[in-house]
């Protein structure tokens, strides 16, 4: 039986990313250079992920317009659905080379997929948010200041770099 898996903000080819840095100063990604990030984060990919699963990105793939980075995704396992980010600006044929779908945003089993965290308000009807862009943070409570368990962040960084399976996101939402 195939999985479900999740992942955001892959970032190939992007390497500029590797010059951020979290809230307390130490860098977002620690890698030493993009190729070794790539090269990480597609093992991870593969170690997870069988060629019969299904594998939502969660936008940010890919930060260029150029399409070159796009073929690293030849060598990542699953069959792939894009739900676009805010960074994903290439054609949508490019895309179609490699994702079976494209999406702005898609719903099963009482979850939203998106890139960027919908708004509290629109969350009714859905329960759960499985969301990226926000990288290393996570969205919080209004005047708690903790993490709003209603919104599960997928971002590379928040993930180990590893796509998280949809039972695993289940698993830790009822752990909250």
């Amino acid at each position: 039986m195939a999985n479900i898996f999740f992942a955001s903000d892959h970032h190939f080819g992007h390497a500029n990313i590797l010059t951020f840095k979290r809230e307390d100063g130490t860098p977002l990604r620690d890698f030493k250079d993009i190729d070794h990030m790539n090269e990480h984060i597609i093992r991870m990919h593969n170690e997870v992920v069988r060629p019969n699963d299904k594998v939502y990105f969660l936008g940010d793939v890919v930060m260029s317009r150029k399409n070159s980075a796009l073929k690293i995704l030849e060598r990542l396992n699953g069959e792939k659905i894009l739900v676009k980010g805010n960074h994903d600006q290439c054609d949508a044929k490019a895309y179609l080379e490699y994702f079976k779908d494209i999406r702005g945003s898609h719903q099963f089993e009482g979850l939203i997929m998106t890139h960027i965290p919908i708004h509290p308000e629109s969350l009714a009807r859905w329960g759960l948010n499985v969301h990226g862009h926000l990288h290393s943070n996570v969205v919080k409570m209004p005047l708690a200041q903790i993490p709003d368990r209603r919104y599960f962040n997928v971002s590379m960084e928040r993930i180990n770099y590893t796509p998280i399976s949809l039972e695993e996101v289940k698993k830790q939402v009822n752990k909250r």
